[in-house]
C-alpha cells in the first residue's frame, strides 16, 4: 500500500538520522595504528627473516557510524607471520601470494578435529620464491611430517605493557600509555573461503 514503510525502511531510516558517519579519526583509531606499527616493527625470536602482518578487526575497524552510545571496549589487532599460510585440506598449494608474503613459506593444511569449531594446522608443504620479476612465484617442495602448529607469544616483545592477561585467543594488554586495552591474536592467514565456515 502506499504510504506505509516497512519495518527495515523504519530502521534504515533511523539509523541514517541517529548515527552520523563516523569522523575520519578518533582517539580509537590512532591507539589501534600506533598497535599495528609496533606489531609491524617485530619479528620471532625463532626466525628473523619472518615479519609479523597486522590487522585492526573488531569495534574499532568495524563501525562506519558513530553509534549513538560508545561500543569500542579495546583494541584488537590480528597478526600473521609473513612465512606462513594456510589452505584447506586438499587444495594445491599456491604458485603465486601477495607482496606481504616472505622468499620462503611454509603451507599448513587445515584439518578437522574432534572438537567442534577447531581445526588442526599440519604442515605439509614449503614454498620458496623463483622468480624476481615481482611476480612473486613459489615452487613446491612437500614436507613429510604431521607437525601441528606452534603458536607465537608476544609477551616477550612488549614491554610496554603494565599488565598482560591470556582471554582465550588474545594476549590481553593493558597500559597506562593507552585509553584502551589492546588484545593481540596470533593468526595464520588464508586465502581461501574455508569449507568448515560454510557447514
Amino acid at each position: 500500500m502506499a504510504g506505509k514503510h516497512t519495518a527495515d525502511e523504519i530502521v534504515t531510516n533511523f539509523l541514517l538520522n541517529t548515527c552520523p558517519l563516523r569522523p575520519q579519526l578518533t582517539r580509537h583509531a590512532v591507539q589501534a595504528a600506533v598497535c599495528c606499527a609496533h606489531v609491524a616493527t617485530l619479528h620471532p625470536g625463532d626466525d628473523t627473516e619472518a615479519d609479523l602482518i597486522p590487522l585492526i578487526t573488531g569495534s574499532v575497524a568495524e563501525f562506519y557510524n558513530e553509534p549513538m552510545l560508545p561500543l569500542v571496549g579495546d583494541v584488537d589487532v590480528m597478526y600473521h607471520r609473513s612465512t606462513e599460510l594456510a589452505i584447506p585440506r586438499g587444495h594445491p598449494p599456491p604458485t603465486q601470494l601477495p607482496a606481504e608474503f616472505s622468499d620462503y613459506v611454509q603451507v599448513r593444511e587445515i584439518v578437522d578435529s574432534d572438537f567442534p569449531g577447531y581445526v588442526y594446522l599440519v604442515l605439509c608443504y614449503l614454498l620458496t620464491e623463483c622468480t624476481d620479476d615481482g611476480m612473486h612465484k613459489y615452487t613446491c617442495f612437500t614436507y613429510d611430517t604431521g607437525n601441528k602448529l606452534q603458536y607465537l607469544s608476544l609477551s616477550n616483545h612488549l614491554d610496554n605493557a603494565d599488565t598482560q592477561s591470556i582471554l582465550g585467543p588474545a594476549l590481553q594488554f593493558t597500559s597506562n600509555t593507552y585509553i584502551l586495552s589492546v588484545d593481540y591474536v596470533h593468526c595464520v592467514r588464508c586465502l581461501s573461503w574455508l569449507p568448515q565456515l560454510g557447514r
